[in-house]
């Protein structure tokens, strides 16, 4: 190298990025349960079924088949009984008619209800 030569150093400048996670505050989730008693209100329905025997005793040449008159359910009972020959008789018939009646029912029931509280708190010294 001689006397006018000069080195001039070049120099880069290189950005390197880091990243790290930084509280900047907390949050605590309070869950309150709490238990009520509600009034429940239904309308039940009930059915049963009253029941009336006819003794009937009358010769009939076949089974009558089970009809309906009215409200009713009538349900044919025969017996055969033997003579010299066999002959059908209607011993009974059976009346069904269903009777229906509304009864409104209160119940007490429990019922669990949640309700959360949120509070800030400030980061953590760490």
């Amino acid at each position: 190298m001689g006397a006018a030569e000069s080195v001039i150093p070049i120099t880069e400048e290189t950005v390197t990025v880091a990243k790290r996670v930084t509280e900047t505050g907390r949050v605590k989730v309070t869950l309150a349960t709490e238990v009520m008693e509600q009034l429940v209100r239904e309308t039940l329905l009930t059915r049963h079924a009253e029941i009336e025997r006819r003794s009937i005793n009358k010769e009939i040449s076949a089974a009558p088949e089970i009809r309906r008159e009215g409200e009713y359910l009538i349900v044919p009972v025969v017996e055969e009984v033997l003579v010299v020959e066999k002959r059908l008789f209607l011993k009974e018939e059976i009346r069904l008619r269903l009777v229906e009646s509304q009864e409104t029912v209160e119940l007490p029931v429990e019922r669990r209800v949640q309700t959360a509280t949120l509070d800030r708190l400030p980061p953590s010294s760490e």
